[in-house]
């Protein structure tokens, strides 16, 4: 016969989940092994909590009088397949013994290891955060602190982030005696078996607030915006991504944070385009100045104002370079060059006299 696990709790069928909870809370302790009591009372509180606090379990318990899962109590289903019950749950053999193929699955994983792991205690830590952000092509040339805005979890001001009221403790959870696991003991047509799972209660942590933080309900993190100041290393390219430790997520209750992870884009410039770490710029010059070189002002990415020389008769399109003037190497030593294209300017307008010394220059053969 199926147990009644609402009778083994002491509570009704239209209790609710705040009610079931408390009367476990109140069984467990009272019938704790750790503190004199019956073990072979608290495995049957335990497994009764497993299954009305479970809303998809206690809804199937609630309807056949037992759990799909091979869960404890071994029963078959009330009313049979064509009461509708799930197909997947009892399979009749010639000895007319019926059984649970997902609890052979289970079987098979608890004696020989393979399947799906055991549920691990709930990780603490906060999640990492990627972002992305834009800096002028300007901005690589040094290393750069820059201020940016977050909205994302942080650690609750209240609790300062252990997830209980200011004065009261943190205690070791009753339930799993600090462990974060417990056992639940299945029965199937093959026996009886004994799994390790996450604690119900603490969630697997082990310990649970004497009272919970009245602002972040017990979790010691909030939403909130935060300032973080960013530091952004000089050569830096788009795509790359620059990790900042601790600056995530705030973790639960105390957790470490999550990092913060900036991927950076560089905006495109009017003058130079950038290659690797070298800078390319086009240079309009005019015919005498191609013909006869000159020494020609041009500006560099800071803004500094650097002679370039051109030498005579050179042809549009070659190209000049001005070595270690281009972006650093990132987390390197140098700097890349300036590539400087020159394109030689043919006139749309000429004045009279313009025209009359090219036809001359023409004559000469130029």
């Amino acid at each position: 016969m199926a147990k009644d696990y609402y009778q083994i709790l002491g509570v009704s069928k239209s209790a609710s989940e705040e009610e079931i909870k408390k009367a476990y809370r109140k069984l467990a302790h009272q019938y704790h092994p750790d503190k004199g009591g019956d073990e072979k009372k608290f495995k049957e509180i335990n497994e009764a909590y497993q299954i009305l606090s479970d809303k998809e379990k206690k809804g199937q318990y609630d309807q056949f009088g037992n759990v799909f899962e091979g869960s404890p109590g071994g029963g078959s289903a009330q009313g049979g397949p064509a009461g509708g019950w799930d197909s997947q749950w009892a399979w009749g053999s010639p000895g007319g013994m019926e059984f649970d193929f997902n609890d052979l699955g289970e079987m098979m994983e608890e004696m020989f290891g393979f399947g799906n792991p055991r549920k691990r205690k709930e990780v603490k830590r906060g999640k990492d955060i990627e972002v992305d952000i834009e800096i002028a092509l300007e901005d690589t040339l040094e290393t750069r602190e820059k201020e940016i805005h977050l909205y994302k979890l942080v650690a609750c001001p209240r609790c300062q982030g252990k997830g209980a009221e200011p004065g009261t403790k943190i205690q070791e959870c009753f339930s799993c005696r600090g462990k974060g696991e417990v056992q639940q003991i299945r029965r199937t047509a093959f026996g009886s078996f004994t799994r390790i799972t996450t604690c119900p209660e603490c969630g697997g942590e082990g310990f649970r607030p004497e009272k919970p933080c009245n602002v972040c309900k017990g979790e010691g993190r909030v939403k909130n915006e935060e300032k973080i100041k960013i530091f952004i290393p000089a050569g830096v390219d788009t795509n790359q991504v620059i990790k900042v430790e601790g600056k995530g997520d705030a973790g639960r209750k105390g957790g470490k944070a999550g990092d913060l992870y900036l991927r950076v884009s560089i905006r495109r410039h009017p003058v130079f385009k950038r290659k690797g770490d070298d800078l390319h710029i086009f240079l309009p010059v005019s015919f005498s100045q191609a013909a006869l070189g000159d020494d020609i002002e041009i500006a560099t990415l800071d803004g500094k104002k650097i002679l370039l020389k051109v030498p005579s008769g050179i042809e549009s399109g070659k190209i000049l370079r001005l070595s270690g003037k281009g972006i650093p190497h990132f987390q390197g030593y140098g700097q890349g060059d300036i590539y400087v294209e020159l394109v030689v300017k043919t006139p749309k307008k000429l004045t009279k006299k313009q025209k009359e010394l090219l036809e001359d220059l023409k004559k000469e053969g130029i």
